[in-house]
């Protein structure tokens, strides 16, 4: 069970700022950072209760304990605040939650089947801490082809949704599978592989998608599927 009075980074904790794609936007990679990190597969494999997710993610979600997040905030929120120059003053709240893709392709909605973004506020950020490893996939970052667009902000919003409605009217209904790579409607900028005890964080708006191989198994069971936290912090604009 996660219950580390204190938490600690890994003896191997290291990060670097990648500046992805044409327009420059931060991804926060840190490898090995939480020492015990295996602890949280066993509390979710003992705990968990796992629901479908809303309409915004392809699979099942069960809340992580609180002490994750104080982790995160005690460990990273300095670091976090450096590298996206966020005003700590501007945070809402955050939440952080397991989660599971097993949604088969033929299943798929079409958000899921093109990139998307977490939200439209460029102050607010989202993280993937990947609990699991081998071939999972992992997360990649975009660009629409047609505006050039790799984040999508308010000001941008109502040209991007208008620019890809139009697309995908003329292309038709687009194949039921995972972004994996490149298509006619997006560029693959940038991709990151599942390693075990690794995080991503990125700001909300950035296009990205997980990244699903064809041979993916959508395996529902913690200790050996295609487990990560998902962390989003809320700010005001």
């Amino acid at each position: 069970m996660y219950q580390q009075s204190t938490a600690q980074l890994h003896e191997h904790f290291c990060y670097r700022v990648d500046r992805v794609g044409q327009e420059g936007e931060p991804v926060l990679v840190i490898d090995s950072f939480l020492a015990n990190a295996e602890s949280l597969v066993d509390y979710v494999a003992r705990f968990g209760q796992f629901r479908l997710a809303g309409p915004g993610y392809p699979g099942v979600r069960s809340p992580a304990p609180d002490k994750y997040l104080s982790a995160f905030r005690q460990l990273l929120g300095d670091l976090i605040y450096r590298t996206f120059n966020l005003n700590e003053a501007l945070i809402t709240g955050a939440q952080a939650d397991f989660s599971m893709v097993t949604t088969p392709p033929e299943h798929l909605r079409l958000p899921h089947r093109i990139p998307h973004y977490d939200s439209n506020k460029r102050p607010e950020l989202a993280a993937v801490h990947f609990l699991c490893a081998g071939k999972q996939g992992g997360t990649a970052f975009y660009r629409h082809r047609r505006t050039g667009y790799e984040f999508v902000d308010d000001k941008r919003l109502a040209h991007y949704r208008e620019t890809l409605e139009s697309e995908v009217k003329q292309q038709g209904e687009l194949p039921a599978r995972y972004m994996n790579g490149s298509n006619n409607l997006f560029e693959q900028i940038a991709a990151y592989d599942a390693v075990f005890n690794r995080i991503l964080i990125y700001p909300c708006t950035s296009l990205h998608s997980g990244n699903i191989p064809e041979d993916f198994a959508f395996n529902p069971d913690p200790r050996s599927g295609r487990l990560s936290i998902n962390t989003f912090i809320f700010c005001r604009d």
